[in-house]
């Protein structure tokens, strides 16, 4: 944890202010402020109370009682407000001259600059929303498909959120059924041999594996995959990347080597952000330059999640297989080889996949075949494109429900193997904990601060 980030609930709380808005020039800009001198702070610089929730036309007011700017002013009184605590809005007119200048007044009477995510830490401090709820503003921010937006918007909404906690309950209320079951042990009765026990336990594995599916879902949706084009030169390597991005990035000519440093651009396929990465051709050089670009090449093919292999369809066999030595070292699952230049030979496209190993003939030049690799990327990486009761998730919940589903499948073992209830009760207590991190139940100040920090200023 870094050493300036302190709990808001920790000593007293600031009042904290920001730019709500883009900086630069624009129409409008919204400066936010929060804490407990809102009210003394609207009377300075407004020269009047507000009434809550109502827009006001007014000027602001610089220390000397002339006029910074005038604009549109909302007060939003606690505990009914983003933060839970007193806000107001300044709604002005866009000039960074005149954030600059109303920014400093607010520092003069009091208030100090807020942290990045900092309202929505306080947000969520207060109890105006969970952890999951909090991370969801900053995706749906950042989101960048109308598929992300949307399932940002669940999230926000507190869908993830309530089927977390429905599962916790059903762990809770198993957990309590073996409690009480281990106290009746003086009894003939094994209670820990009751079917109903391992029947719940049983659904709610199911439940889990639900939830990880549809989390997954919103993981892909939202940090998508790394895609790194390699090959030798003059295979038609940056000619895929023009292709799949619909834009004239590379420059393409007969001349091996054009391509001597890392190319990248950002596409979506169906919701499903692929960052493309075109590298410099693989071959023995003498050119330093060259040589630089290659090394490049072979460390994004290391940090990759998918490599596309680019080859001539009509290279010789042996110049194939020298293809196949540059990606040795590579899991098989991990590459699709893509011959390309099908159009030269009026070939169709076509797909195969033998021993785990993929082939897609098409022609980067003209565009032939392109639908097939993209909906094979997208079987590989499990994304269905389906936007249905899908929330954003991030690697952080994916962690806390893979290992919440190994605690469960634990005690299972635990009741069936051994009739263990003490173990089995223990594991239970762990995936409770483990998914009360998702929404921020019980949090170590360490990761709130990991979290928040992640935020842009005045959210």
């Amino acid at each position: 944890m870094s050493s300036d980030w302190i709990p808001a609930f920790a000593g007293t709380t600031p009042t904290i202010t920001a730019l709500a808005t883009p900086a630069g020039r624009g129409g409008i800009s919204i400066i936010r402020l929060s804490g407990t001198l809102v009210p003394d702070i609207m009377r300075s610089i407004l020269g009047r109370e507000l009434q809550p929730r109502q827009a006001t036309h007014l000027s602001f007011l610089a220390a000397d009682g002339g006029t910074i700017d005038e604009g549109i002013a909302i007060y939003f009184a606690a505990p009914n407000s983003f933060t839970g605590e007193d806000v107001l809005e300044l709604q002005g007119h866009g000039s960074p001259v005149i954030v600059d200048m109303l920014l400093q007044r607010l520092l003069e009477l009091g208030a100090v600059l807020a942290r990045p995510g900092e309202f929505s830490e306080r947000a969520f401090l207060n109890g105006r929303m969970d952890l999951a709820q909090a991370e969801a503003v900053a995706d749906l921010i950042d989101a960048s498909s109308r598929q992300a937006a949307r399932s940002a918007m669940r999230s926000l909404q507190g869908e993830f959120s309530r089927e977390v906690h429905a599962l916790n309950e059903k762990i809770v209320h198993l957990r309590m059924y073996i409690e009480a079951a281990i106290d009746f042990t003086d009894e003939e009765i094994d209670f820990l041999a009751d079917e109903k026990i391992v029947r719940q336990a049983q659904v709610i594995q199911n439940d889990l594996a639900t939830i990880q599916q549809k989390a997954k879902q919103g993981s892909l949706m939202r940090e998508g995959i790394t895609a790194v084009i390699v090959g030798e030169p003059n295979v038609g390597k940056s000619s895929l990347l023009n292709a799949l991005s619909g834009k004239d990035l590379a420059i393409v000519t007969d001349i091996p080597g054009t391509t001597r440093d890392v190319l990248r651009d950002y596409i979506s396929i169906d919701g499903m952000p692929l960052h493309i990465i075109d590298t410099a051709g693989l071959r023995e050089s003498e050119d330093v330059v060259e040589q630089e670009g290659i090394r490049r090449a072979q460390a994004e093919m290391a940090r990759a999640d998918l490599i596309m292999y680019v080859v001539d369809r009509h290279c010789d066999s042996h110049v194939i297989l020298r293809h196949a030595f540059h990606a040795e070292g590579t899991p098989a699952e991990n590459i699709i080889y893509l011959q390309n230049k099908i159009d030269l030979s009026n070939e169709a496209p076509s797909i195969k996949i033998e021993e785990g190993k993929t082939s897609i003939s098409l022609s980067a030049k003209t565009g032939v075949g392109l639908d097939l690799l993209k909906q094979h990327i997208k079987q590989k990486m499990g994304f269905h494109g389906e936007t249905d009761g899908i929330y954003l998730a991030r690697r952080r919940h994916l962690d806390a429900l893979a290992r919440a589903e190994q605690h469960v499948t634990d005690a299972l073992a635990q009741l069936n193997n051994k009739r263990a209830g003490e173990l089995a009760a223990e594991d239970l207590r762990q995936a409770h904990l483990v998914l009360c991190d998702i929404t921020g139940e019980f949090t170590a100040d360490d990761l709130l601060g990991k979290i928040f920090s992640s935020f842009c200023i005045g959210k």
